[in-house]
């Protein structure tokens, strides 16, 4: 997907309209009143379709991401675009200087998209990594003084695989154990460092390895943390070079953002239409 790409095919905001009519109601489809097979055709001057049958009246938009928002559609497609062809992500700031936006509106978008980029959490296997990681700073209260400690992550990645990332309560063994027993498979090889939150994985995998970085050692034969720990750069170069800080409250979905670009990373298809994607197959009902 290149910028002339995009222009040839949205060139204005009735061809966004169309483009998801044409995933949502293609010709041949049933009208949600009537039940018949049939084609809704474009109503004047308005993102609705009409049933050649019943005139029940469809609106692609609704119950999507984009429903009764004052910012047109192009601009929509456009903010995804931007944001699916960066490797590190996006700032809201950025955003609002390349579409001429208001910066709340900027923000606003780029947070309803990101609540597309959760992935359904499909369990890893085979050769998988596991490691947590903290972001931000201490935290503290009103008067200055602190109050807690970074938020902690857990992350877990297939070898040339998908990757998992989770906030955490804490590091310690019965919050990763939550973790790893629900999102990594029994049969898997699992392999960590010497951490001590670790230490009873060989009671739930098939296999479990560990490489002492404390003594200087990253790396023994195929033992190794590498790719997590390669993710985690990528993450926190990324938060740091992009956006600076980001507060705990919005950092899944940030991490929900790294993950579904690092899992498609390999993939034929631009991730511009997988986003575009989610946008359709998150959309509820709602009554035209």
């Amino acid at each position: 997907m290149t910028y002339s790409r995009f222009l040839e095919l949205f060139p204005d905001n009735d061809a966004c309209v169309d483009w998801l009519k044409a995933r949502m109601y293609p010709d041949g489809s049933e009208c949600p009143k009537c039940g018949k097979v049939t084609k809704f055709h474009r109503i004047a001057s308005r993102a609705a379709y009409s049933c050649q049958y019943c005139r029940h009246q469809v609106y692609p938009t609704a119950g999507t991401i984009f429903h009764k928002s004052t910012t047109s559609l192009q601009m929509w497609f456009w903010a995804i675009f931007l944001m699916s062809s960066t490797r590190c992500g996006m700032s809201a700031k950025q955003l609002e200087r390349e579409i001429g936006v208001s910066y709340p509106t900027a923000h606003r978008m780029f947070k309803q998209i990101r609540t597309l980029l959760a992935d359904d959490d499909e369990q890893l296997t085979g050769e998988v990594e596991m490691d947590e990681a903290f972001f931000g700073g201490v935290r503290k209260n009103s008067k200055g003084r602190k109050v807690g400690p970074k938020t902690a992550v857990f992350g877990a990645v297939e070898r040339g695989g998908r990757v998992i990332t989770k906030i955490v309560p804490g590091v310690d063994a019965g919050s990763l154990g939550a973790q790893y027993r629900k999102y990594v498979l029994p049969a898997s090889t699992v392999f960590t460092d010497e951490y001590v939150g670790y230490k009873d994985l060989h009671r739930t995998f098939q296999r479990h390895h560990r490489v002492n970085h404390s003594t200087g050692v990253y790396v023994n034969g195929n033992v190794h943390t590498q790719t997590i720990e390669g993710f985690w750069s990528l993450v926190k170069n990324g938060i740091r070079g992009t956006y600076h800080a980001v507060s705990t409250e919005y950092l899944q979905s940030y991490l929900d953002e790294y993950s579904f670009r690092f899992n498609r990373r390999n993939g034929r298809d631009p991730i511009f239409w997988a986003i575009l994607d989610r946008a359709v197959s998150s959309r509820v009902a709602v009554a035209g």
